[in-house]
């Protein structure tokens, strides 16, 4: 299964279905978030419907007034069947996008209808001949979008494992295989037990490949693991690129898209500090966030686990940044970052008014506010940044040879010199820099002994 709505002329219905445990603003903010994501992927949304039911476990999801109803949106395309009404309600919630209600909707005008859900393979399947046109659950979106936006080696790995242990239960027998069988013409496998055997294999060898590419990435993180790291984390579209580049200058992509960003990046902190510090730009979190992908995206966001800091992006002016930091708290906490130093950013600070920047440093007083468009913002945050830096950082001496230039080379460039003292047959440094980098330097002087 794949999206082939690549153009901007397709035509999107959203349907919420509200249960007693999800109802109300929740079910309204979620839906919005998924008008934001069909549209990163060209879609236009053109209305909303919602229902109220006790689980969205039924075999067709909705109640059979409101697939009719749908089915008149779409064209009246499918298979709808006269039925018994259900038990449950098929009232219309209040259209929870005031400008995109559903009495705007011209007959036939909608060809893609996405659940704000997951939805069983064959709630998909019965959905789609009921309604005549494509239709897609969430994670099927989230998925598309990661496929779309990966770029580097490991994340189109990671995505395209995801996609296809999406995939695999939803795949269908053709309608050539099966005529084929009813003709006698087909021995051993159907066409379906075939295509899942390849996507079996396919999946085998991703596996394999991805092993490989992690082993060269851990190797790297490695090297690194003697300079102070510091993580950007957050919800998707918190703004963690553009803080990515105001602080390390680096050219990354900025867009006001969901997970424009997929690709760890890392990159020195600007102005360069001795030693350097390094920050890396983490794949966004959403709410309800697909567990293969949780599950996939282990190595891309164990820069976060290597980190010494990490820096909690949110979009403060977004009213439900608080449910979306919850979020990333639960994130994190399944892939095991614990135990690491937290900072919370209150970012877009430039969005809002004087009394409502007083009001959130009020509720959250050990956060950092900011705005990626103000220089001193920044100039205040690489502060910040230095200090916990030199915090854990511990000050020894170290008595080297003038023979020694290439060790010489290395105090000065990896650790910050507070003091040189010039003897007769050395030279005395006063150091500060991580107990990592000096016990191996000394190990290597020991060698060279």
């Amino acid at each position: 299964m794949q999206l082939t709505a690549k153009a901007s002329s397709n035509h999107a219905l959203l349907i919420s279905i509200q249960t007693p445990q999800f109802k109300g603003d929740e079910a309204a903010a979620s839906l919005a978030e998924l008008a934001r994501l069909v549209t990163t992927l060209g879609f236009k949304v053109v209305g909303t419907q919602s229902q109220r039911l006790n689980s969205n476990q039924k075999v067709s999801v909705l109640g059979s007034g409101k697939l009719a109803e749908i089915a008149h949106l779409t064209g009246n395309q499918g298979l709808i069947e006269e039925s018994e009404e259900s038990e449950e309600s098929d009232d219309v919630d209040e259209m929870l996008f005031t400008e995109l209600s559903s009495e705007n909707l011209s007959f036939g005008s909608a060809d893609v209808v996405v659940f704000d859900c997951d939805l069983s393979p064959s709630q998909l399947r019965n959905v789609e001949n009921q309604l005549g046109v494509e239709v897609f659950d969430r994670t099927g979106i989230i998925i598309e979008i990661f496929s779309r936006h990966a770029r580097t080696r490991t994340a189109r790995l990671q995505v395209e494992i995801a996609r296809l242990n999406y995939l695999a239960p939803r795949l269908r027998e053709s309608a050539i295989g099966n005529k084929e069988r009813q003709m006698g013409k087909g021995a051993g496998e159907t066409t379906l037990e075939l295509d899942r055997r390849k996507v079996r294999d396919q999946l085998a060898e991703l596996r394999r490949e991805l092993v490989s590419v992690q082993d060269e990435l851990k190797g790297r993180r490695t090297q690194r693991s003697e300079l102070f790291c510091v993580a950007l984390v957050g919800y998707t579209n918190a703004g963690k690129s553009s803080m990515m580049r105001a602080l390390t200058g680096s050219d990354v992509l900025v867009e006001n898209k969901l997970f424009a960003t997929l690709d760890t990046t890392v990159r020195a902190l600007q102005p360069i500090t001795q030693p350097r510090i390094l920050v890396s730009d983490t794949v966004g979190f959403i709410k309800k966030l697909p567990h293969d992908l949780v599950a996939s995206f282990h190595s891309t966001l164990a820069e976060a686990h290597d980190a010494s800091l990490l820096l909690y992006v949110v979009d403060a002016s977004d009213a439900s940044f608080r449910s979306q930091l919850d979020v990333v708290h639960e994130v994190l906490k399944e892939v095991g970052v614990d135990g690491i130093t937290k900072q919370l950013i209150l970012n877009k600070s430039d969005q809002l008014s004087d009394e409502e920047q007083q009001a959130l440093m009020v509720e959250f007083p050990d956060a950092v506010m900011t705005s990626t468009r103000n220089p001193a913002d920044i100039t205040k945050l690489h502060q910040y940044i230095v200090n916990i830096a030199q915090d854990e950082m511990i000050e020894d001496e170290i008595i080297v040879p003038y023979t020694a230039n290439g060790i010489i080379g290395e105090i000065r460039s990896s650790m910050s010199v507070t003091k040189e003292e010039y003897e007769y047959e050395h030279i005395t440094f006063t150091v500060r820099s991580n107990p990592i980098n000096l016990a191996r330097l000394k190990k290597q002087m020991q060698n060279k002994d």
